[in-house]
């Protein structure tokens, strides 16, 4: 069973930039699309951002855009969330996933592989 792995989660204050990393020991990612979704408390799980398998494309929910930037290193098997400007909205557990697939698919949720989840709290 592939197991990503999330980490660079923490307490922030408002305003304040964190950078997710995503891995996958044991498995390549280098071939597909890697997701980003998050959880608040008491809400459903929502898609945050995508990178296509080479980088070349992305995607970013419209609560993130001009803040998030997702970016990858094939060479490392690991990809990136960029945080910028955190206010307390983005506090939640953020989950990386593939579906295998090689380009982004906005609103889906059909994962093949999930993470556990790093958690994110942003409070002054």
């Amino acid at each position: 069973q592939v197991q990503l792995v999330e980490s660079g989660g923490g307490l922030v204050q408002p305003g304040g930039s964190l950078r997710l990393s995503c891995g996958a020991p044991g498995f390549s990612l280098d071939y597909y699309a890697i997701y980003w979704f998050r959880q608040a408390p008491g809400k459903e799980r929502e898609g945050v951002s995508c990178i296509s398998c080479c980088g070349g494309s992305t995607w970013n929910a419209d609560s993130v855009k001009g803040r998030f930037t997702m970016s990858r290193d094939n060479s490392e098997n690991e990809a990136y969330l960029q945080m910028n400007s955190l206010s307390p909205e983005d506090t939640a557990v953020y989950y990386c996933a593939t579906d295998t697939t090689s380009n982004c698919r906005p609103g889906t949720r059909r994962m093949d592989f999930w993470g556990k989840g790093t958690l994110v709290t942003v409070s002054s």
